[in-house]
């Protein structure tokens, strides 16, 4: 079973020491071995977690989401309908951002389509930045994803 020390590891799955670390502090990845002068070691089983949190991250899922999937993971006897469940309100939650993005979409395209050759005092975006009411869309900002 190879070693691996937490900069290969960060290496390897291509995920930031930092996050590692997070990711440890809240139980996602369990506390790895130490050697005698307390260097964290990790093993292959690491890796494939990461790799699944950093997957399961990518595709916008919760940390809660994923302590669960990974609790099914951990378990593989268990039913998948929690799974199931979790992948359905993502997607859910993946829809209703990209309706809000296409709102956004079309009411810049329209202040883009509408806009002046002339002084900004005649402007159509400066004018539609600055009084809502004249939007076609509601377009308020999608939540921002949690970085990976």
């Amino acid at each position: 079973m190879p070693a691996h020390t937490i900069g290969k590891l960060a290496k390897a799955t291509d995920v930031k020491v930092p996050t590692i670390r997070f990711y440890e502090q809240i139980g996602l990845l369990p506390e790895p071995k130490r050697t005698e002068s307390d260097r964290r070691v990790y093993d292959d089983k690491a890796v494939r977690r990461l790799a699944f949190i950093k997957h399961a991250r990518q595709l916008g899922f919760p940390i809660e989401a994923i302590r669960i999937l990974l609790d099914l993971s951990d378990h593989p006897d268990r039913a998948c309908d929690d799974a199931n469940a979790l992948a359905q309100d993502q997607l859910t939650a993946v829809e209703a951002k990209i309706a809000k993005l296409q709102a956004l979409r079309a009411e810049l395209q329209r202040m883009v389509d509408a806009g002046c050759q002339g002084q900004a005092a005649e402007c159509r975006v400066i004018e539609t930045l600055a009084d809502h009411s004249l939007c076609q869309h509601d377009h308020a900002a999608p939540e921002r994803m949690a970085p990976v």
